[in-house]
Order: C-alpha cells, then sequence, then structure tokens
C-alpha cells in the first residue's frame, strides 16, 4: 500500500498558516457556502481555479472536466450547474478554457487517446462547425488556439440553452455567463467577449 504522507504533511502546513494568519477562517467556511461565481474549466493540472483569479476557499464553486465540455447528456455537469444557479444563487457562470488544451489538441492533431476521444468529439464538432475559419489559419499553433477560443464560446452558448439557465432567466434570476480563457505563457485570463444575462445577449 502506498500512502501520501508529503501532501497530508503540506495540508497541515496550508491549515495552520490559513489559521495563523485569518484566525476563525474555517470555523466560519465550516457553517455556510455562499459563492457568487460558477466556474467551469478545464480539469488540466496547469488551470486552478481559485489560484489563477486569486480567491480564497469557498468564493468559487467549481466543475471541471477535459476541455471545459458542456453538453446536454452530461448529467454530472448539469446537476453542478443546476445547485449552483438554483440553491447557491451564483450571479456568474464562467465558462474558462485555456490555450495548450490537451483535450482541444487530440482534435487538431488527430490523435486516438482512448475512451478520451468519444469526449473530445463535442469538440471536433465545433471544429467541423467551424471548418472555413480553422482551415484560414495557416499557423498550427494560431489554430488551435482558435479552437480553443471556439471551444470556450461554443461551451458558454451551451450553459445559455441549459433548461437551467433558461428557467432563471425566465423566474428574473440575476445570473451572467461568460467566456473566458487563460494563456500558460503568461497567467493572464482573456475575456473572449461573450457575456450573457437574458437570452437576448445570446441571439
Amino acid at each position: 500500500m502506498k500512502r501520501l504522507p508529503e501532501l497530508l504533511e503540506r495540508n497541515k502546513q496550508w491549515a495552520a498558516k490559513v489559521s495563523q494568519e485569518n484566525p476563525g477562517f474555517f470555523e466560519a467556511l465550516s457553517h455556510q457556502q455562499a459563492p457568487k461565481y460558477m466556474w467551469i474549466g478545464c480539469a488540466d493540472s496547469r488551470v486552478p481555479a481559485t489560484q489563477i483569479v486569486d480567491v480564497a476557499p469557498g468564493e468559487i464553486f467549481v466543475h471541471r472536466n477535459v476541455a471545459n465540455v458542456v453538453v446536454h447528456s452530461d448529467f454530472n455537469c448539469l446537476s453542478t450547474l443546476q445547485f449552483a444557479v438554483e440553491v447557491l444563487k451564483v450571479e456568474h457562470v464562467i465558462v474558462n478554457g485555456h490555450y495548450g488544451c490537451g483535450g482541444v489538441r487530440a482534435v487538431t492533431d488527430n490523435l486516438e487517446l482512448g475512451l478520451v476521444d468519444n469526449w473530445v468529439g463535442h469538440v471536433r464538432d465545433v471544429q467541423v462547425r467551424n471548418k472555413a475559419e480553422l482551415d484560414a489559419i495557416a499557423d498550427p499553433e494560431a489554430r488551435n488556439d482558435r479552437l480553443c477560443e471556439l471551444n470556450v464560446i461554443e461551451q458558454a452558448h451551451n450553459v445559455c440553452r441549459s433548461t437551467v439557465v433558461r428557467a432563471a432567466w425566465r423566474n428574473g434570476q440575476d445570473l451572467t455567463v461568460h467566456g473566458w480563457i487563460y494563456s500558460l505563457k503568461d497567467g493572464i485570463i482573456r475575456d473572449l467577449g461573450f457575456c450573457a444575462s437574458s437570452p437576448a445577449d445570446v441571439r
């Protein structure tokens, strides 16, 4: 049996540091979860949601999967979205992708990785729908970056088309969906200009 004492020790050190810097933090955190933001991001280990926007635990409700995909058959993502919107009453849902995404790269390079190929098939659909634009980009890296952006926009649209968000808007709930992308090269998040607070914004 292989245990992970180094991670458990680092956890203890982190908890001690937080408690020293902010006495009562964990006690307060244990009573209530009231984030304003939901983050739908890639599972890539280099893109930790709370760290790259520099917020404390408890401030962002997070769902992550390969290539930050949102599809209407994924009840894991949709149930997380529903809990965030209907129970936690988040005000913002952020779909955040990143340049250099392995899931997107698998599509652009036609890689065969096994079971995950079925999942990134959703990204391939985005590629097919935007074939003319992507084919016009000569540089492979720039083409891959653009597909990363287009995938974020498509998934943000899917969030807006979900029954959860449509119901929230229909009921007058204050909820905005955003499309962002993160660069591993400089650590900066870029707003892709997708910002929807009503069905009219999506159209």
